[in-house]
C-alpha cells in the first residue's frame, strides 16, 4: 500500500532549522549529521538536508511505493517528467523524484518498510 513515508526540507542553515523544529515538534532528532537531521513524528520521518550550491530551500514529501521504477513510469506516462534520479539512500532505500504537469516535485521511494 502507498502512505506517506517522509517529509525532506531542505534549508539553507542545518542548525538553525535543527533548533526551531525540535521546538516546534518538542523532540530531539534520532539522527543529528552534517548531511541530514531527523525526526521521528507519529511513524512519519522529517528530515532536515543542506541545500546544495544553488539551490533553494523547499520542501519534498515522499510517498512510499512497492516499485519504484515502475511508479516513476507510470508518472511519466501522466505527462511528469524526471526530476530527479532514483539514487539509494541508505538502509536499502531508494528515492527519486518527479515533477507532475503543474510542476509540483512528488518524492517517491521504495525499499524496507521502516520500523517506528
Amino acid at each position: 500500500m502507498n502512505r506517506l513515508d517522509n517529509v525532506l526540507y531542505k534549508v539553507s542553515d542545518l542548525q538553525a532549522a535543527k533548533a526551531l523544529h525540535s521546538s516546534i515538534l518538542d523532540a530531539e532528532p534520532h539522527t543529528d549529521k552534517p548531511f541530514y537531521v531527523g525526526f521521528q513524528i507519529s511513524g512519519i520521518e522529517i528530515g532536515l538536508t543542506p541545500t546544495q550550491p544553488g539551490e533553494a530551500p523547499g520542501v519534498v514529501a515522499h510517498i512510499r511505493v512497492p516499485e519504484l521504477e515502475a511508479s516513476i513510469q507510470r508518472a511519466l506516462d501522466l505527462g511528469a517528467t524526471l526530476a530527479s534520479e532514483p539514487r539509494e539512500v541508505g538502509g536499502g532505500h531508494r528515492v527519486a523524484a518527479v515533477r507532475t504537469p503543474d510542476g509540483t516535485i512528488l518524492g517517491l521511494i521504495d525499499g524496507p518498510e521502516r520500523v517506528v
